[in-house]
């Protein structure tokens, strides 16, 4: 594995307004931990390790249980989340594979069972933010342990 470059460094104003959108989802009152859990299942889907690593980490630090962590990816098999938790994380692999099936009616009004459309319109900002993340990472070859 090789680092090709680090995006920060080689466009620093690209790599600015891609923190001012993940400014904007911090404040934007998404809760912390569902926040967390989109970024770590969609880096799941994606294969970005580099973020995989970062927000399994960032999730922890958080107080979040090792076994919630390990069991992200197999979500629906397991009783440790929310209603409102996998609802999210339906709606994080939809928006992740959008290509594959979109978004449906049923799931979207699964998500509004518990979210407001400005709620909902937070989800899929944030959904896309850690993608854009992800394809940033692995695009220029960013991995765990890695000086970025």
């Amino acid at each position: 594995m090789e680092l090709r470059m680090n995006p920060r460094e080689a466009n620093p104003d690209a790599y600015q307004m891609m923190q001012k959108l993940e400014g904007y989802i911090k404040s934007s009152g998404l809760d912390r931990i569902l926040y967390e859990l989109i970024k770590i299942r969609t880096s799941q889907i994606n294969g970005c390790a580099f973020c995989l690593d970062m927000h399994t980490s960032v999730i922890r630090k958080m107080g979040e249980s090792e076994q919630r962590v390990y069991l992200v990816s197999v979500w629906r098999d397991t009783p440790y989340f929310t209603d409102k938790e996998r609802v999210v994380l339906e709606l994080t692999e939809a928006v992740t594979q959008i290509a594959n099936n979109g978004v449906s009616q049923s799931l979207y009004e699964k998500v509004n069972e518990h979210f407001t459309d400005e709620e909902y319109v937070t989800l899929i900002m944030a959904i896309n933010t850690i993608n854009c993340w992800n394809r940033i990472m692995i695009s220029t070859g960013m991995f765990p342990g890695c000086n970025q």
